[in-house]
């Protein structure tokens, strides 16, 4: 009985697969994604939020994403809170620009909202096929290189210089050590195809600490902390701030692309594409991804997003929604491991920011070097992100570069009102609200 309404709502043998296959696709999926809990904690607790609170948020966000999208949308794609997206919430709106960890929450949920309403009205292929791919790149490109200059700015590898603005930190400190063990260790255990590369690093790091006495062992498990100080805690109004529009924008533009590069990525890699080489139930993905961004909005934790580490499930084996409700369970579990991701040091999830840094920075070599009027947007945007320390400002300045760079090239017909009319208003935003 329990088996034929499993298959009934996952049609498991539509897409040839079981429920064994299912379930190890979602522990897979869950092993190469699971440092998010580690991570998303200390990123924003350095903005001033409670680390407790924010680790429940991340597990129920996940939680709920994997839920939906596995429920409804039947897809073996997992979603958390989002790695780039939660390093400029933290460094770029609230400690860069100064609003209230509150009020970044707020423009969160309205990105979601967003995002929620171009899927429902379908508008998301427009926008997708209006934004040039040199932009994409530049832009993804850029989030890593932010990536890897909070991982090494963290570890002390990289410190501040009245001369040079920045130096090489000492690479004796015990903290500087660890990461880059760690950033080794992560990377070669990748290359070797170790499932949880990520998760061994960050962990074999806390341990060896723990044993030299440079960290202390807060526990294994308990009951999860209380979600009291961020449930609930988003400030719409603070959010609608006119400076803040582009704070929204840019957590939408980056959700936006980040979920649609992933679910076809992902969907290639496991043949779920239709033979017109599209994604069918694209706009249920899409909706899911957004719901869960504007519910860990209420929760307390950045946006949420699916996961490229979805592959790995992928590549497993893992077909139907069946996959991201196993991941779902996984992360509920994680609640009662609240002690473990306390005892989590800043330099041991460094190694793992800066190994995310390397992926996300893949994209420019994809970037065509040949055309310069397609190379310098893509350099601009993506040096921008970490030597003004936000997305938004490397988005902004990747579109108005292109727009400039075409128009005086004479290539006019690389535009569209869409990159024309973004550029225009960022060159606004620069000259009249910054």
């Amino acid at each position: 009985m329990l088996k034929r309404l499993i298959d009934n709502q996952f049609k498991l043998a539509e897409h040839h697969t079981d429920v064994k296959t299912e379930v190890i696709a979602g522990i897979t999926t869950f092993l190469t994604m699971a440092y998010i809990i580690f991570v998303n904690p200390s990123i924003l607790a350095e903005a001033g939020m409670d680390a407790g609170a924010v680790f429940v948020a991340t597990c129920l966000a996940a939680a709920l994403g994997c839920l939906i999208m596995g429920l409804w949308a039947n897809y073996p794609i997992a979603q958390a809170p989002g790695m780039g997206l939660n390093a400029f919430f933290t460094y770029g709106v609230v400690l860069g620009m100064g609003y209230s960890w509150e009020a970044a929450l707020g423009a969160v949920f309205f990105s979601g909202f967003c995002f929620f309403l171009l899927s429902i009205f379908r508008v998301r292929e427009w926008i997708i096929n209006a934004i040039p791919m040199s932009l994409r790149l530049g832009i993804a490109a850029g989030i890593g290189l932010f990536l890897a200059m909070i991982a090494l700015q963290n570890a002390g590898i990289v410190v501040a210089n009245e001369a040079t603005y920045v130096a090489l930190g000492d690479l004796s400190e015990p903290a500087a050590l660890y990461a880059l063990l760690g950033f080794f260790v992560i990377t070669a255990l990748a290359y070797l195809r170790v499932t949880g590369a990520v998760m061994i690093g960050i962990l074999g790091v806390t341990v060896l600490a723990m044993i030299l006495g440079h960290n202390e062992f807060g526990g294994l498990m308990s009951m999860p902390p209380s979600i009291a100080p961020t449930f609930l805690a988003l400030d719409l109004a603070g959010a609608l701030d006119v400076a803040m529009l582009s704070v929204i924008f840019a957590f939408l533009f980056v959700d936006l692309f980040d979920t649609s590069g992933t679910l076809i990525g992902v969907a290639h890699r496991g043949k779920l594409l239709d033979e017109n080489g599209k994604l069918p139930r694209i706009g249920r993905a899409m909706m899911a991804d957004s719901s869960a961004s504007m519910a860990g909005a209420v929760l307390g934790t950045s946006t949420t997003t699916s996961y490229i580490e979805s592959t790995a499930g992928i590549v497993s084996g893992g077909r139907t929604g069946l996959t991201a409700v196993v991941v779902a369970v996984l992360f509920l579990i994680s609640l009662f491991f609240a002690p473990l991701a306390g005892s989590i040091p800043a330099y041991a999830t460094a190694g793992a920011l800066l190994y995310v840094a390397v992926l996300m920075a893949g994209s420019l070599a994809h970037a065509d070097w040949e055309d310069p009027t397609d190379a310098a947007p893509v350099l601009i945007a993506a040096l921008a992100m970490p030597l003004t320390f936000s997305i938004a400002e490397g988005i902004a300045l990747g579109f108005i570069s292109y727009a400039a760079i075409k128009s005086l090239s004479g290539r006019f017909q690389d535009l569209n009102p869409a990159v024309v009319v973004l550029a225009l208003l960022f060159v606004a935003k620069f000259l009249f609200l910054d």
